[in-house]
């Protein structure tokens, strides 16, 4: 098995064309979260020619609402959630520099269309497994819209978070190739 692709943020087009489905990668550095309550909100702020909460090009989401942290630890449980939530609002942001979004499950066909145009590319985390994804978080941050507790927009800085690439620029699915592998 190949060792994995190191990565970290801001990211470039060429970084995130160089990713193939079913690539591993490693990423150390910031990334930011958000879930859908947050995603609607930053699209209805550049709607209003407002900036986001943080500097989209180059940038990298994670699809993440973690419990509260427990003494001596900077964040809870920080597990995937489920990424189509966030598929209305994810074209927009693509469109505005987004390289990386992370998440479980599949993408709609418009985020994938996107996600080809801009080159950005989609990682799964291990789901399921939100302590184990925390230990890789080494600094969290509320930065926008504290309100929705734990689904506010936070920066984090983190560690070798191990991640699978999904969706890469040049229309790879990883899910759809699994499945294609096993049928009769």
């Amino acid at each position: 098995m190949s060792q994995p692709v190191r990565l970290t943020p801001p990211l470039s087009d060429e970084q995130v064309a160089a990713l193939t489905a079913g690539d591993r990668v490693l990423i150390s550095g910031t990334i930011y979260t958000g879930r859908d309550a947050a995603h609607k909100r930053m699209v209805e702020a550049l709607d209003r020619g407002e900036d986001p909460p943080f500097e989209l090009a180059g940038a990298v989401i994670y699809y993440v609402g973690p419990s509260p942290p427990p003494p001596g630890r900077v964040i809870g449980a920080a597990g995937p959630t489920t990424s189509y939530r966030m598929d209305p609002y994810a074209p927009t942001l693509i469109a505005r520099g987004l390289k990386a979004m992370i998440g479980k499950g599949k993408r709609g066909e418009e985020v994938k269309k996107a996600m080809q145009e801009h080159k950005a590319v989609y990682l799964a985390a291990i789901g399921g497994a939100g302590a184990l994804m925390a230990r890789c978080i080494k600094q969290a941050e509320v930065i926008a819209y504290p309100d929705l507790g734990p689904e506010a927009v936070r920066r984090l800085v983190v560690e070798d978070m191990p991640l699978i690439v999904v969706n890469d620029v040049r229309g790879g699915d990883l899910y759809q190739e699994g499945r294609r592998r096993y049928q009769r």
